[in-house]
């Protein structure tokens, strides 16, 4: 089933979830996610995000005292997992494809890859920081609006080089409560917003948020222009050092209050318990105002997130 379709045929007063994963690092084992499996479905969530990466980078020392460059990406195997997932535990996996790190091409064949395996749902984003080395002999998207074109096109049988068999890919995109990091406001990321679910964009997950009060207005600046169903999105945080790194990674902002409060934790049991009660309580309030489906960025690490569903559940 497609993401809307699970949407649809939920019933309106069940809180529902999903969650985003991430990959093994390269020379790990699928088991791992295996566990992670294990964890989160006794919660039910209604479908699941793998996350991609493009290729990093590495300068490695030679003999001669000089370096060499070497590109590699440092998780693969994001539709491998999701296809052995999917068929593992029977629950739809939103594989998400980038624009920077893949050439148009590698994109369409990831497409043909996942239409046969059955997977019709993806997730159709930029990805951060400027585009990778390109080569000369490939074509390359710089927005997610045109990889959006792409999935369309293929969905219409239009690819790069021949006309063919029509897919029925449901696409995902990301929205910005607080405003993309790149965007000079809010209004203009608004507008590429709109554009987004112009060009066919079935649904929205938020990027993650860690006060509602934002996320509320935002819902108030695109009622009258975006009619696809926006699903808030947040995170447990778990230290201090988290803050830092998820401000610096994800331009996110924290409230005063929760930031005050985790450098008053003594323990990292303390912190993650004001984590942990924090996001129970922003949960709440998104519930309270009509929200019945939450998204998390979970990762890796399951412990947090499923102390936080028994207490939701």
């Amino acid at each position: 089933m497609t993401v809307t379709d699970l949407l649809r045929a939920k019933k309106p007063d069940n809180l529902t979830i999903s969650v985003e994963i991430t990959p093994p690092t390269r020379g790990n084992s699928i088991e791992t996610m295996f566990r992670i499996m294990d964890d989160i479905l006794p919660f039910s969530p209604l479908w699941i995000d793998v996350t991609s990466h493009a290729s990093g980078v590495e300068w490695i020392p030679t003999q001669t005292n000089h370096y060499k460059k070497r590109i590699f990406r440092k998780s693969p195997g994001t539709i491998a997992i999701c296809a052995a997932l999917e068929h593992k535990f029977n629950i739809p996996m939103v594989p998400h494809l980038l624009c920077h790190g893949f050439s148009c091409e590698e994109t369409e064949d990831a497409l043909i890859d996942l239409g046969f395996l059955g997977i019709q749902n993806i997730m159709a984003l930029r990805g951060d920081g400027s585009p990778k080395e390109k080569r000369a002999d490939k074509t390359y998207h710089n927005h997610a609006v045109d990889l959006i074109d792409q999935i369309q096109h293929i969905n219409q049988g239009k690819y790069l080089s021949t006309e063919g068999q029509p897919t029925d890919f449901e696409i995902g995109v990301a929205c910005y409560p607080e405003k993309h990091f790149e965007a000079p406001n809010l209004e203009w990321d608004v507008e590429y917003f709109v554009a987004k679910q112009n060009r066919g964009a079935d649904y929205a997950v938020t990027q993650m948020f860690f006060d509602n009060s934002p996320f509320f207005n935002f819902e108030q600046l695109i009622a009258d222009q975006v009619h696809i169903p926006i699903i808030p999105a947040t995170k447990i945080v778990s230290s201090s050092k988290q803050l830092v790194k998820l401000s610096k990674f994800f331009h996110v902002d924290f409230p005063s209050q929760l930031v005050n409060q985790m450098m008053d934790a003594k323990t990292p049991l303390e912190a993650s318990e004001v984590g942990l009660d924090w996001t129970y309580q922003q949960c709440l309030n998104l519930i309270e105002n009509n929200h019945r489906h939450l998204h998390f960025y979970l990762m890796k690490n399951t412990d947090l997130f499923c102390s936080l569903m028994r207490r939701l559940f």
